[in-house]
């Protein structure tokens, strides 16, 4: 039994090394967003992703205590939050018409952008 609680803590840790490296690995991504260096965040997007699929190997599925929660919470929030950040810088545009809908009725948005009154 205390090895197993012992296997379940690696994995917990395992696990939360992974978050941790993903959100190191979102920041450097918006920093390069950024700076424009969009070579560079290409670059970081095929850590991102390789990441991913190591933390889907390394999840045990095991249930979290609260602080772990809170703990995780927290990590994914940020990596989120960089996520956002970097979908903005790279597209503008969407930006635009996301605070457009944000602030305006949607329906009387569309009906602005097809031409309709």
């Amino acid at each position: 039994m205390r090895v197993d609680c012992l296997e379940r803590m690696k994995t917990t840790q395992e696990y939360f090394a992974h978050y941790e490296a993903i959100a190191a690995i979102s920041g450097r991504m918006l920093t390069a967003a950024r700076g424009g260096e969009w070579s560079e965040l290409k670059t970081l997007q095929g850590t991102y992703r390789e990441l991913i699929e190591q933390l889907k190997e390394v999840d045990s599925g095991s249930e979290l205590d609260e602080s772990a929660r809170a703990r995780k919470l927290d990590l994914v929030k940020k990596i989120l939050a960089d996520d956002a950040a970097i979908r903005d810088l790279s597209s503008p545009s969407l930006a635009r018409l996301s605070a457009l809908f944000t602030v305006n009725n949607p329906a009387r948005v569309l009906k602005k952008m097809i031409g309709l009154r």
